[in-house]
């Protein structure tokens, strides 16, 4: 692991930076520089200037997402500001660019004001086709994502929506190796920030069609305080939220006594929470995805030890990765092929439908497409784009 960590390091050093601007016009001559610059330009600016909407048709516009971070929560690292997160936002846009073929820059405001960070993104949006927010610390990151959903191009915090499809997808595929029924399963949710209450939202099928989402039977969500309950006094706005479709059974106490019966546990907290002995409270054959990163809340073979059929992380060097790169590419290049406006619900769980579809015989050790399996981003966008096409005509 700590070899990643150096040799990174090296690469950052030797490359300057891991992406840049290449051209699609040429300039070898007069008449070249004519037509790209001044005078030619000229008429395409009036063809925008008269209708906006042309410069989906004439610029980068329709083809380019704007990674956009105050670095107020990165990775594992937590509060590192706007010029500690510029390694991160880059590696984001070269992964739009290697799985999807988008044209992503890396965005890293220096301020953590709300307020500041909406009225920056809705200045720099026409530019953009969508804007991918990420790395944005919890509450605020849902309140930001909420207040941009006023543009008209897609707004999407990966760190919620993108983390919830791909656990999504893999549980479908775990139930089918298990041979159980997402609507049987008591689910816990150890972390109450961005992926764990869009985690919440999505396995609970929260603003879908029923007819579309099929939700499981509870899940629990746990924070550093134990479980979110009606009883306690000192839940923010969004956690006292979580209570209108989570502890169905107002269970209290911690993560320990919330895990005894439990058919799944998901961890989107810290490292080395849980035990084999916890495990094993839990109901025969579960599932336990572990995704802390570097250090999982759970090892694999100490879930394993403990009873788990079913064990995944966020961690590439086990099995059963959990990793957004198999999600947000594609989800973003059928939003923007369809020309969408949103990223709605059904096309969220469309995206968890479809990778799940890639794994086409699911094992206990395969729930989850490799990630650097390039067959996976065309088929989500693919099938983003038809299910945004549908939700046009409604």
């Amino acid at each position: 692991m700590s070899d990643f960590f150096e040799r990174s390091l090296i690469i950052h050093q030797q490359l300057r930076g891991k992406m840049g601007i290449q051209s699609r016009m040429p300039i070898h001559n007069r008449d070249d520089l004519s037509v790209a610059y001044t005078p030619g330009v000229a008429r395409p600016c009036e063809v925008i200037a008269a209708d906006p909407a042309m410069a989906r048709e004439l610029t980068i516009k329709r083809n380019t997402v704007a990674v956009v971070s105050d670095g107020s929560a990165v990775l594992g690292l937590g509060n590192i500001g706007p010029y500690g997160a510029i390694p991160v936002m880059e590696g984001k846009a070269i992964l739009f660019k290697e799985f999807a073929g988008i044209d992503a820059w890396p965005i890293c405001l220096d301020t953590q004001d709300s307020d500041e960070i909406v009225e920056t993104v809705k200045r720099i949006a026409p530019v953009f086709g969508g804007i991918n927010l990420e790395d944005i610390s919890a509450p605020r990151c849902f309140e930001i994502e909420e207040r941009l959903q006023c543009l008209d191009i897609p707004v999407f915090h990966d760190d919620q929506h993108g983390t919830a499809i791909v656990l999504l997808a893999g549980l479908i595929n775990a139930t089918q190796v298990l041979g159980r029924s997402l609507t049987d399963l008591r689910v816990v949710i150890n972390g109450a920030g961005a992926a764990g209450t869009a985690i919440a939202k999505l396995l609970r099928c929260v603003g879908h069609d029923p007819n579309v989402c099929v939700p499981v039977k509870d899940v629990i969500v746990c924070d550093s305080k134990g479980t979110i309950h009606a009883g306690r006094d000192d839940l923010s706005r969004y956690k006292r939220e979580l209570l209108a479709y989570t502890n169905r059974q107002s269970l209290v106490g911690g993560l320990k006594e919330a895990l005894a019966g439990a058919d799944v546990f998901i961890g989107v907290s810290k490292g080395n929470l849980l035990t084999a002995a916890d495990v094993r409270t839990m109901n025969p054959d579960s599932v336990v995805l572990a995704m802390a990163n570097p250090t999982p809340e759970i090892m694999p073979d100490e879930a394993h030890a403990g009873g788990a059929a079913v064990v995944g992380t966020g961690r590439s060097d086990f099995p059963n990765q959990v990793n957004n790169v198999l999600v947000f590419p594609g989800v973003f290049r059928g939003a923007l092929d369809a020309g969408a406006h949103t990223i709605s619900e059904e096309m969220k769980v469309t995206a968890a439908r479809t990778l799940a579809a890639c794994v086409e015989n699911p094992s206990a050790d395969r729930i989850l497409p490799d990630p650097l399996d390039r067959t996976v981003s065309p088929r989500i966008a693919a099938a983003v784009a038809a299910a945004a096409g549908l939700a046009t005509e409604d």
